[in-house]
């Protein structure tokens, strides 16, 4: 049974961690580090938030499903290559060492982080494309943000969201359901990867998973003119104190 201290610091990290997601994506870059300095090791709060992150994600891909936002004929080619890439990732993922895997980590975040924050602005408008040439230029995406995903994960979705706008040319409308259905699935496969080796906690992923919904349900119902105002303090500060943190602990500066 999670403590309280655990509790107290990582169910409102969770809850706004996917507010933020909800709003304009990285909310992982919210989450993951808030498994981390609660004091679970590298794997198992990787593990953990992909259980807590794939039922949030759930309610929200439903959401775009009911209101007609997927092309299947789009989504589902995706939806199995991000599956498939998910859980070689996440194999790969434990395949290295966790001393090793706090240095990726370390390195990781502040990259993740620049990227995701610097996107650019969304093709507004789809342009025209032959079908079958953006089927096979988005599974491309999938595939890579799938592998991506099941090894580390923060950022999956604003990746997916840039690649589909950039190399599928679909405007950001389309881009959303779509996006979504890859990003569960890869959730999925990484989660059941991750929980079959022993490497998620389940009672405490559980417990994140019901302030991870409401996070994502809160934030998708609000009406945010720009919600970066919002995500990019939230998120900087986060990875401030993950990092100061994380490299205390690697240099042994504190336990």
């Amino acid at each position: 049974m999670p403590d309280a201290r655990t509790l107290l610091i990582l169910c409102p990290l969770v809850f706004i961690g996917s507010f933020v997601d909800a709003i304009g994506g990285g909310g992982g870059l919210v989450t993951l580090p808030a498994y981390l300095f609660v004091g679970l090791p590298a794997h198992l709060a990787i593990g953990t938030n992909k259980m807590s992150s794939m039922v949030g994600t759930s309610f929200s891909t439903l959401r775009y499903i009911r209101s007609g936002f997927v092309d299947w004929r789009l989504a589902a080619p995706c939806v199995v290559c991000a599956l498939g890439m998910s859980f070689i990732g996440a194999r790969l993922s434990m395949a290295l060492p966790e001393e090793v895997f706090r240095w990726v980590l370390i390195c990781a975040l502040p990259a993740v982080a620049f990227v995701s924050l610097r996107k650019k602005s969304l093709r507004q408008e789809s342009e025209p494309m032959p079908r079958r040439r953006r089927a096979a230029v988005m599974c491309a995406v999938a595939l890579a943000c799938g592998l991506y995903d099941g090894f580390y994960g923060p950022g999956t979705g604003t990746f997916l969201i840039l690649g589909y706008s950039a190399v599928a040319k679909l405007g950001v409308r389309d881009c959303a359901g779509q996006t979504k259905c890859a990003n569960l699935a890869s959730n999925i496969a990484g989660f059941v990867s991750f929980v079959l080796s022993g490497q998620t906690w389940l009672l405490l992923g559980a417990i994140a998973s019901v302030f991870s919904i409401a996070g994502h349900y809160i934030g998708a119902g609000m009406v945010v003119r720009d919600g970066s105002r919002i995500v990019r303090p939230i998120i900087i500060c986060v990875l401030a104190i993950l990092f100061a943190k994380t490299l205390g602990e690697a240099f042994g500066l504190f336990a």
